[in-house]
């Protein structure tokens, strides 16, 4: 049986080199070490570093799109028997917005006049558009929902409310996943792999500016791993008891005093700046002065304030305070000596995906990829351009294991180790292989 290999895209090849599971990680992981040693050093993370799934398949995270988005067609799909010809301007269908599709189903699972009207204006939610991207489904209901707000005809106003209704419940069961599942109910292996991700990502040389995490997520798994590991972090609020968004705080550093007399200062091991390019489930608006946007504990889904999948999402990053947000992620990453890393990111946002072809006109930008090689899309795009700037890494997985572009392995074996983790590595070696010579000679137990 053939060793499994993994792929790297580097130095402008049109092919990948094949790297096996034995020696290739060791090798990618110093040639991103030597990559993150660059004055400025941002990581990109997107929706599938929060995705996880378990031994026999259960997602122990949140979901990516294409299955979210089944998920919510599966569950909402319209009923048979509607006339296929009906041009949606006979009986009207006004469903109320806290309508749900029947006693004992969740709140955002659509009603029977909901799925009704979808029909009779032929949206299908058995649409292979819509039951893989729920972005797609957004548009049309936005788009739906604009001609029947602007429409002069009768009863098109009271249609346009169920159209709104319909995009808030999609707006609902995205919030619902967000906020519940397993890691919400005691299983913490995506919280243990963010955290193993910042103990290696603040291994840094004081002298260099600190690193910046930027993520596409809402969810609260960044905060929460440097909570439990005790890192100091800014992520643009300020405050204690009301926290508010004041992007000056981006332009702070932590420091400890060296020396009270001469006023000696040193920069903090550890610290992070971490930047939610589309909000977070702990942001609310609350319209009080300069900067409305608070943090909020707990959450609620009253009073969110996130940029969701709508063909107005471009749109959204202009105002306040993803304005500022976005400007920190365009400063941090078209300066000299840059490099961007993104996990988990599919390339399919575009106000996103400009900012990073702005950053490739600059020569000392690099851009390392955790993506599947053979991707199309974006990816690909990015990958016919020979660049040798640009590093694609990916492919199959060890044996039995994930793919190689996944976070976990990511984390697992393409980030530089810090120096104890090398050493408790080599000790377990070191035990492993007496356990295993122990064994050999008849000793184990005697």
């Amino acid at each position: 049986m053939p060793t499994p290999t993994f792929e790297f895209l580097r130095d402008g090849s049109p092919e990948p080199q094949q790297l096996d599971w034995t020696s290739g990680p060791g090798l990618v992981r110093k040639a991103v070490g030597e990559a993150l040693n660059a004055r400025n050093v941002a990581f990109l993370l997107g929706a599938g570093c929060s995705s996880m799934r378990d031994a026999n398949g259960a997602e122990t995270g949140i979901a990516t799109m294409e299955p979210l988005a089944k998920e919510f067609c599966a569950a909402s799909a319209e009923d048979g028997g509607v006339d296929e010809e009906d041009d949606g301007e006979g009986e009207d269908l006004e469903a109320p917005a806290e309508a749900a599709g029947s006693p004992g189903e969740p709140a955002w699972v659509l009603s029977k006049d909901e799925r009704a009207y979808l029909a009779k204006v032929g949206v299908s939610l058995k649409d292979p558009h819509y039951e893989r991207n729920l972005e797609r489904l957004m548009e049309a209901l936005h788009s739906l929902h604009f001609v029947l707000h602007h429409s002069w005809k009768d009863g098109h106003e009271k249609r346009a409310k169920t159209v709104q209704s319909i995009i808030e419940k999609v707006k609902l069961f995205l919030w619902e996943r967000c906020t519940n599942g397993a890691f919400a109910h005691g299983d913490s292996s995506v919280l243990d792999l963010y955290e193993k991700f910042y103990r290696r990502l603040v291994f840094r040389d004081r002298s260099l500016p600190r690193p910046w995490v930027f993520t596409t997520n809402y969810d609260l798994f960044n905060e929460r791993a440097m909570d439990r590991l005790g890192l100091p972090y800014a992520n643009g609020f300020s405050g204690v008891i009301e926290r508010r968004f004041n992007p000056s705080t981006f332009r702070y550093a932590l420091a400890e005093q060296l020396d009270l007399s001469q006023r000696k200062w040193s920069a903090v091991d550890g610290f992070v700046y971490l930047c939610k390019l589309h909000g977070s489930l702990s942001w609310t608006e609350d319209g009080h002065g300069l900067f409305p946007i608070r943090e909020q504990w707990p959450a609620t889904s009253t009073s969110k304030v996130m940029i969701y999948p709508t063909p107005a999402k471009q749109n959204s990053s202009l105002g306040s305070p993803y304005a500022d947000l976005f400007r920190e992620f365009q400063h941090r990453i078209v300066r000299e000596q840059s490099v961007l890393v993104t996990a988990g990111y599919a390339f399919g946002d575009e106000h996103i995906n400009n900012i990073i072809y702005q950053a490739l006109t600059v020569p000392t930008f690099r851009l390392i990829i955790f993506a599947d090689p053979k991707a199309e899309g974006e990816i690909a795009k990015l990958r016919d351009l020979g660049d040798p700037r640009i590093w694609i890494i990916g492919g199959a997985g060890a044996e039995g294991g994930a793919p190689a572009h996944y976070f976990n392995q990511v984390v697992e074996h393409f980030l530089p180790q810090r120096p104890p983790e090398r050493i408790e590595a080599a000790v377990k070696k070191v035990l492993e292989a007496l356990g295993s010579g122990d064994e050999a000679s008849g000793e184990v137990g005697q």
